[in-house]
């Protein structure tokens, strides 16, 4: 225990964190620094089109608006507005979203090492359905 929180404990507020479809992407979006909502958006958008190949939808305003809204409410986001005829908002990582973002880094890792046998396990379980 680091911080006298015990070791599932943290594993599991972590894991909440992380739970939802596009935290993950929001963060990898905002890594290299803040955008503006429309800019992000659209980095998301085009990050799945060109990885995903159709497979997966693109991020709706719905959605990425939820989204954003409980990452801020959970710490991991700023939101900034600009009081301007045409109200500019944008956003950028708190340092313990940063914090968070190292730490997945070993996690990324493991999961590109043991690709080929999660896609393998994926395969089978999809046969099997």
């Amino acid at each position: 225990m680091l911080t006298g929180v015990p070791y599932r404990q943290g594993v599991e507020e972590a894991m909440r964190l992380l739970s939802g479809r596009w935290v993950a992407a929001v963060l990898a979006a905002l890594a290299e620094g803040p955008l503006h909502y429309t800019d992000l958006h659209t980095a998301i958008n085009d990050a799945v089109r060109r990885a995903d190949s159709g497979r997966q939808r693109p991020l709706t305003e719905k959605v990425f608006t939820e989204t954003l809204r409980r990452m801020e409410r959970d710490g991991l986001l700023l939101r900034h507005r600009e009081p301007t005829p045409l109200p500019s908002v944008w956003y950028e990582l708190t340092p313990m979203a940063r914090s968070l973002l190292r730490s997945l880094r070993p996690l990324a890792e493991w999961a590109q090492v043991h690709h080929k046998e999660l896609a393998a396990a994926h395969q089978r379980r999809t046969e099997e359905a």
